[in-house]
């Protein structure tokens, strides 16, 4: 089993601009351990596509996804849902910019 750890906010603040978990799968993953997309496909029970889609950012890792990854590569699911996670809030973040700014936050007091 892979030595990963959860990935937080924290972890990943200034470390990248919105890195698609995509990406993640393919450099860290795939290339690293000379693994083909076709190959973990068909390892996990998905469709070739779903892969490609997901290497090149064009779909979301979900929850079923992330457990056939964790269950192939060792890690948790958690790991690959928080990075699509961080993905996402960075990039409403970026969406949203000024009008983010412009709530004030709730005075408890």
């Amino acid at each position: 089993m892979a030595n990963v750890s959860t990935v937080t906010e924290a972890d990943v603040e200034g470390l990248w601009d919105a890195v698609h978990p995509g990406e993640v799968l393919w450099e860290e993953f795939l290339q690293e351990w000379g693994v083909s997309q076709r190959k973990l496909a068909l390892a996990i029970g998905v469709a070739p596509q779903r892969i490609s889609e997901i290497v090149h950012g064009k779909r979301r890792i979900r929850a079923d996804t992330a457990l056939r990854l964790a269950q192939f590569f060792g890690t948790t699911a958690g790991f690959w849902l928080n990075l699509q996670t961080m993905y996402d809030l960075e990039r409403e973040a970026e969406v949203l910019g000024d009008l983010l700014e412009a709530i004030t936050p709730l005075d408890r007091a």
